[in-house]
């Protein structure tokens, strides 16, 4: 190939609408894809978990024990409230009197 069939050739290719504008935006996604990744990186890099409980515990909170966190004490817990005798109150709207 000579180098006016290569002129033509990639002429030809430009007025293509997936090269038009499918090749930059999948270039665009792609590249994205590995600069969000950096960013992401660096929420996890400098995240510190035990900020959290640290600063819980100074304040006053208290952390419940492991053995009231399972199912079972949860569901006896659930148990004691009377789901079946209710009653839908309404409450005043603010442009109701």
């Amino acid at each position: 190939m000579n180098t006016l069939e290569i002129k033509k050739y990639f002429q030809k290719m430009k007025k293509k609408k997936s090269v038009q504008f499918g090749l930059p935006f999948l270039t665009f996604c792609i590249l994205g894809s590995f600069g969000l990744r950096e960013f992401t990186e660096l929420r996890y890099k400098y995240r510190s978990t035990t900020l959290f409980r640290d600063t819980a515990v100074d304040k006053g909170f208290e952390m419940k024990k492991k053995e009231e966190l399972t199912l079972e004490a949860q569901y006896e817990s659930v148990k004691k409230y009377n789901i079946d005798d209710w009653e839908n109150k309404r409450i005043s709207r603010p442009w109701e009197e």
